[in-house]
């Protein structure tokens, strides 16, 4: 049976941490930083935890995951 590849885009976005938690980029978190306040870009600049439909479709796209 062919094993099931990962989904390149999903590698890019998306990280698995030691405890088998897929982290992700805060959104709004690329450029034109002038016109946000600083509490914003301290908000955004924080990986956040994917909970829910989101992490299964997420566990499914990545692949093998290490930690778990």
């Amino acid at each position: 049976m062919p094993k099931q590849k990962t989904n390149s885009s999903a590698k890019k976005r998306m990280r698995v941490t030691g405890t088998g938690k897929i982290m992700r980029e805060g959104v709004n978190n690329q450029h034109k930083f002038e016109g946000k306040s600083s509490s914003r870009k301290r908000r955004v600049g924080t990986d956040q935890v994917l909970t829910g439909g989101d992490r299964a479709m997420a566990r499914k796209l990545l692949g093998k995951l290490k930690g778990r």
